[in-house]
């Protein structure tokens, strides 16, 4: 176990290095290059010169390279150009706000997804089968803004079911500890905080997890049918093995290599930013984050740190997928 970590670990190692070779070379790369970007409208030859003495671009492109990695290596990524903020603190105040949305959507997509693509394989070609085929299509084709703006007119204006946007109650008191509120709530046992999140939580989290839903059900079942016409199967129950036996030992632990690694890319994929999601309901994290730098604005220290971020949050991701496998299935710890 301990040699697959440490490959895992240098093959992303390598993987990340060249990612931010690009990142460096795509800021150079910008029209005007990074000082312009910077300067905007304000670029005169002598802020221009200024500017570019200040960040060391008047260096030879190794030297460049270095501090480049140095920064990035040490957490510094300058100031946010929209807010003049650190960037560290741009996204270290948005980034719980998206991963508590991204835990709650994958708990959903994987606590119903393989449950329900393992019962339409098991019944295949019956009603349940179908009706999960055909919900799981609706489920990937419609747009998910649609879906969250059709939820939440539907669930918060009409019936009034949940609240519309925010991750929390406007006057709720609650104290931020570690930027998850329903964590928070806990940690400092105040139960109704917690509650108020939580119930915050809840569309939003529905909304982000249709896709991925959809995808692991479909993935699910098509990998139980193929370990359910596999021999050993037909060996297993002509031996007289009880179907909770096989079911267990032989079906789902076989069936879940595939989807384990959608989990993981889809894991990987709501970490780094559900803008459209986080867009409908108001919710303040990394997607919001995204569009505010993009759009006007050109925080080119913010989204370049963002870049990096999502690398990493697919590496460590890809790595935990790796080490699943090798719990899952004896075969991968061979080396």
């Amino acid at each position: 176990m301990v040699r697959i970590v440490l490959r895992r670990l240098s093959q992303l190692s390598v993987t990340l290095i060249a990612l931010m070779t690009l990142v460096f070379f795509w800021l150079r790369s910008l029209p005007g290059g990074p000082v312009d970007a910077l300067l905007g409208e304000r670029a005169t030859p002598q802020t221009r010169e200024t500017l570019t003495r200040a960040l060391g671009y008047d260096k030879p492109i190794w030297v460049q390279y270095g501090r480049f990695v140095e920064n990035v290596v040490t957490g510094d990524f300058g100031n946010s150009i929209r807010t003049g903020e650190p960037v560290t603190a741009v996204i270290g105040r948005a980034f719980p706000a998206t991963v508590e949305l991204a835990i709650a959507a994958i708990i959903v997509a994987v606590g119903l997804g393989i449950p329900l693509g393992y019962l339409a394989a098991r019944y295949r070609g019956r009603l349940l089968d179908n009706a999960t085929i055909v919900v799981t299509l609706i489920g990937i084709s419609i747009p998910i803004f649609f879906l969250g703006y059709l939820l939440k007119d539907w669930l918060t204006q009409d019936i009034h079911v949940f609240p519309p946007s925010g991750r929390i109650s406007t006057g709720a008191d609650n104290t931020d500890v570690t930027g998850f509120f329903v964590l928070d709530g806990l940690l400092t046992r105040e139960l109704d905080a917690s509650a108020d999140a939580l119930w915050h939580l809840v569309l939003p989290a529905l909304t982000l997890a249709t896709i991925p839903l959809a995808i692991i059900v479909r993935i699910t079942r098509a990998s139980v049918l193929d370990v359910l016409d596999e021999d050993y199967i037909r060996t297993a129950d002509a031996k007289g093995l009880r179907d909770a036996t096989i079911r267990r030992r032989h079906v789902l632990r076989n069936a879940l290599l595939p989807v384990v690694t959608t989990i993981g890319l889809q894991t990987g994929a709501l970490l780094a930013g559900a803008v459209l999601t986080e867009k409908v309901y108001n919710w303040g994290g990394l997607g919001t984050v995204i569009t505010d730098s993009i759009s006007g604005s050109r925080d080119y220290p913010v989204l370049q740190a963002l870049i990096l971020l999502a690398a990493v949050v697919f590496i460590v991701v890809n790595l935990l997928v790796d080490l699943s496998y090798a719990v899952i299935d004896p075969r991968v710890r061979v080396p």
